[in-house]
């Protein structure tokens, strides 16, 4: 059995919480304010940072030549739905490809894959990513409604064809580019369950003024 398979038989016998089915309530006013705010806030912000946002650009091209300075992959958002997630590229272009033969020395527990000293990232990404400016062309897919500013981050489809039951259930809402795991001080250092528990929470506690904090 190699690490990949290990790892979901691993996270199938999910056993971090009995199963808890987390309250989705229907909110059709904050649901509207939220993709008023999102496409409003998303817009003033692909206006105002236009310039520096080619620079960016530029810098990637010239730091990793040959491979397009955004970077496109396949993520799964509310209900299951796949969608075209966008952000700056900070790895060699053959990352995926490599990935392989690093899940050994995966620091995250769970279907996640976290690595401090990733040997994937460029010279230039290492600084995008510590200051999640590399996370900034996601403000496209909040303006096309696959996500939000504020909600669970999207996962890859290979984590979810991983997750259990209770995990899936964060699915249930649009995801988005930070939430209560984002903020977290450390936040590599946090369990894959309390990452879960986390944005459950958060989907059990949404509202305008949780979305503000």
């Amino acid at each position: 059995m190699n690490k990949a398979d290990s790892v979901g038989t691993e996270n199938k016998e999910y056993s971090g919480k009995e199963f808890r089915k987390i309250h989705v309530r229907s909110k059709p006013v904050y649901d509207f304010f939220k993709r008023f705010f999102d496409f409003v806030i998303a817009l003033i912000m692909l206006v105002v940072l236009a310039i520096p946002l080619a620079v960016i650009a530029i810098i990637i091209v010239i730091d990793s030549p040959g491979a397009s300075p955004v970077y496109v992959q396949k993520r799964v958002g509310k209900n299951g739905r796949e969608f075209n997630f966008y952000k700056f590229r900070s790895m060699v272009p053959n990352a995926e490809s490599m990935l392989d033969s690093l899940l050994e020395q995966n620091e995250m527990d769970g279907p996640a894959f976290k690595m401090k000293d990733d040997p994937r990232i460029t010279r230039f990404g290492h600084i995008i990513r510590k200051t999640c400016i590399d996370e900034l062309p996601q403000l496209l897919n909040v303006i096309k409604g696959d996500m939000s500013l504020v909600g669970p981050r999207p996962p890859l489809p290979r984590e979810v064809a991983m997750y259990d039951e209770y995990q899936k259930q964060r699915l249930s809402v649009t995801p988005g580019i930070t939430c209560f795991w984002q903020v977290t001080p450390e936040r590599n250092t946090v369990s894959f369950d309390e990452w879960m528990e986390r944005d459950l929470r958060y989907i059990e506690e949404r509202r305008i003024k949780t979305d503000l904090i």
